[in-house]
């Protein structure tokens, strides 16, 4: 039976009762009117003897919040800390990472249908792994695992804001990823590249070849980011926000000297790839145009169109996308390796590409532009 007691210097009352297992123990009421106390400590007991349901509990609590506090517990649905989230990470966050958010999160909540409209802790980690398994038939492994991540953010934001009282999808491991490794191009299959590439694509090549960054930051790019005078490209990339300075390699310094520079310091380099990179689906339309020229140059198996839109299985879009061992990502795998195969310090090395390497983040060493020109001076001309 549910019971109250005082401590000393406390002005609150504490109640007594039972746990499930026969186990007494005592929590704080927060109130100092004995009756007030007393039917708190009843409300207790009850609910641990029923064996509530953390819904059923948390409601319970909310109601004495209520009358403690003059407020409920916030116990918002899904769909609506959905709401409130989104829009404070549109203000902490760049706009590609907000969108990545959003993409994966409404497709969360459309897998969840009407429940989406539930209270966020119904949430279930069944919940979340029946998700994921879905999103890895739809597209592959690694984008599932991707995907749950950012779900893990979701509901680690929800436990951290006392909504929940633990994160689901902590509890769902990522899955095991059978996709191609990524390899490296050789220099003769970048050559190749560059002879069917029209004017901006290899412009494009030469950039990745030669600083070995992102394609979509490349695509980005705008004179303001080029300084002829130093001999450096400056930017910072849209993933990590890591404000880079690269030297640029001389292939890729004529090619630029021999554009038709706008006076408009804020024009693209790229203006057809700035255009799609400015665009939701940047990196899937820009990815497509590369992998016909990889095609093309007979470095991967054509795809018809049928095959590229899955129609020749009969399922749609509903089967994983083949992934391919090259694609412009590979670029920066061989600037990594020709850097280390001429003898560049890896903190040369991972500060051109953008790493966080340990020699980097161990020893605290500045990366002088002189060093990395050194090394880049020393790549091959792709264009000889």
């Amino acid at each position: 039976m549910a019971s109250l007691r005082r401590k000393p210097r406390s002005p609150f009352f504490f109640a007594c009762f039972s746990l499930p297992d026969g186990r007494r123990t005592q929590r704080s009421t927060g109130k100092t009117n004995r009756a007030d106390a007393m039917k708190t400590a009843v409300e207790w007991e009850q609910a641990s003897v029923q064996r509530y349901s953390e819904g059923q509990f948390r409601r319970v609590l909310s109601d004495i919040s209520q009358q403690i506090h003059g407020a409920p517990i916030d116990s918002p649905s899904v769909s609506d800390y959905f709401t409130r989230w989104i829009g404070a990470k549109g203000l902490e966050t760049k706009a590609v990472t907000v969108t990545a958010y959003e993409n994966a999160l409404k497709g969360f909540l459309t897998h969840l249908g009407d429940r989406a409209s539930q209270p966020i802790h119904y949430v279930t980690k069944a919940d979340v792994s029946a998700w994921r398994d879905g999103v890895a038939k739809k597209s592959s492994p690694a984008t599932a695992n991707i995907k749950l991540k950012i779900i893990r953010v979701f509901f680690t934001s929800a436990w951290r804001d006392g909504i929940i009282s633990d994160n689901p999808a902590a509890k769902v491991p990522t899955l095991k990823s059978a996709e191609a490794i990524r390899r490296p191009f050789t220099v003769a299959q970048v050559k190749i590249l560059l002879a069917l590439a029209d004017e901006e694509w290899r412009g494009l090549i030469l950039a990745g070849f030669y600083t070995g960054q992102r394609l979509r930051d490349l695509a980005l790019l705008s004179w303001n980011h080029i300084d002829m005078e130093q001999g450096l490209v400056r930017f910072a990339t849209s993933k990590t926000g890591r404000n880079q300075s690269i030297p640029l390699a001389r292939p890729l310094r004529v090619y630029l000297t021999d554009l038709s520079v706008n006076d408009n310091p804020n024009a693209p380099i790229f203006p057809k790839a700035h255009a799609i990179a400015s665009s939701n689906k940047a990196s899937a339309q820009l990815s497509r145009q590369f992998s016909d020229l990889l095609s093309d140059a007979g470095l991967v198996a054509k795809q018809t169109k049928a095959e590229q839109n899955h129609e020749s299985t009969g399922k749609g879009r509903s089967t994983a996308r083949s992934r391919n061992a090259l694609s412009f990502h590979s670029l920066r795998h061989t600037m990594t390796s020709l850097l280390k195969a001429t003898g560049s310090g890896e903190a040369v090395a991972m500060d051109i590409i953008g790493h966080e390497s340990s020699a980097i983040s161990q020893h605290y060493t500045h990366v002088e532009d002189s060093a990395k020109k050194k090394a880049i001076s020393k790549l091959p001309d792709i264009t000889a």
